[in-house]
């Protein structure tokens, strides 16, 4: 399962998508484990994080990155700086 990041998001991908009307998720620096059951797209807004896919490499992921997480992967992340991202869940 690999984790598709486009660095950086393009205006046009932000305004085709309609990035602007996701919900936003934040998060103080921290660790956890997540495991997706949908696929998430998001547009990382603020901060800066490690995730780490279980069983694969880490991936650093910074403010401007449009990050795709497919579904069933589990992953640890560790919030560096505190995030804030615009996000979506598909099936």
């Amino acid at each position: 399962m690999t984790i598709s990041i486009t660095s950086p998001c393009p205006q046009i991908t932000i305004n085709e998508l309609g990035i602007r009307q996701w919900p936003i998720w934040a998060c103080e620096p921290s660790n956890f484990s997540w495991t997706y059951h949908e696929k998430e797209t998001c547009l990382i807004l603020e901060g800066a994080v490690t995730v780490t896919p279980y069983g694969g490499d880490p991936i650093s992921i910074d403010a401007g990155d449009l990050v795709v997480f497919p579904q069933g992967m589990s992953c640890t992340w560790e919030v560096h700086k505190a995030i804030r991202k615009h996000y979506r869940f598909d099936n």
